[in-house]
């Protein structure tokens, strides 16, 4: 039995047990995976950084001093591990990255014969995605959004938006098929993330599929970004319109982690498909 075939067999008790992940350690169990899956807790102070804010300018200059200890250089192995299964062995797909970033996944996408599309509000980060990559581009300015840019790479299968990714539907980019949410919920304000999920489910196609990364830890601790996102709060945002899988929960914890006060953070990757 394929791990595929055990996740829709358990899509029903998925939404009626409440608990997305939970089940999804039961599938573990299940196929025999000799693998430590953990029993995470949700933190009960999840109001804690609901007033947290970071302005566009604070992001700016997360670049400006190379404050990004976000970025993965390696590319995100939960990523590389269930590509497959996300890209369910589809050809020329259109991809969106919200809050991209110079995610080298970007690249993995476009040599693989996707569309991809982004919007990242710091035009150090989407220079430095092409410089990189070795990727030659162009520039020019996006006339629906005035002081926004797009870049596009020479070949046109990359085009990053230099912008409020709250502007962005303005530019009507379209629609698509795969949405790779790493590192974006987490970092939106916790009083935008209504918002941002509205804006995440404008933009999908039929037979969307749309991965998500969140991450667990003790906010009372730390008050982000990366901010904690509740199995709950999933669920509220996306799952009227949505079935959630959790795929996999894993122990991201290294010693940066330490500074900020905790000794614990999760990573949840969520399967999000059209109901």
């Amino acid at each position: 039995m394929t791990f595929e075939s055990l996740i829709k067999g358990t899509s029903k008790s998925l939404s009626d047990t409440g608990d997305i992940c939970l089940s999804a350690r039961a599938i573990y169990k299940t196929m025999g995976d000799t693998r430590a899956v953990l029993d995470s807790e949700e933190y009960p102070n999840t109001e804690v950084q609901k007033n947290r804010v970071l302005t566009l300018e604070e992001w700016q200059e997360k670049w400006v001093n190379h404050k990004i200890g976000f970025h993965q250089e390696q590319g995100h192995q939960l990523l590389k591990k269930y590509l497959d299964t996300f890209l369910k062995g589809e050809k020329a797909l259109r991809v969106f990255f919200p809050l991209c970033g110079k995610a080298v996944e970007m690249k993995w996408f476009a040599d693989r014969g996707h569309s991809v599309v982004g919007v990242e509000i710091s035009e150090l980060g989407i220079r430095e995605f092409f410089m990189e990559q070795n990727l030659s581009y162009s520039e020019q300015q996006i006339m629906e959004i005035p002081g926004a840019k797009i870049f596009k790479s020479s070949s046109g299968n990359i085009s990053l938006y230099c912008c409020n990714l709250f502007d962005l539907p303005r530019a009507n980019i379209g629609k698509f098929d795969r949405i790779w949410d790493r590192g974006a919920l987490v970092a939106v304000n916790p009083g935008d993330r209504k918002r941002y999920s509205e804006v995440m489910l404008s933009l999908r196609r039929p037979g969307f599929q749309y991965l998500l990364s969140v991450f667990s830890y003790d906010p009372t601790k730390h008050a982000g970004p990366p901010f904690y996102v509740t199995d709950g709060e999933v669920k509220k945002l996306f799952g009227s319109v949505c079935n959630i899988q959790c795929l996999e929960e894993v122990d991201v914890f290294e010693e940066r982690h330490k500074s900020w006060g905790i000794d614990q953070i999760i990573e949840r990757l969520y399967l999000l498909t059209e109901k």
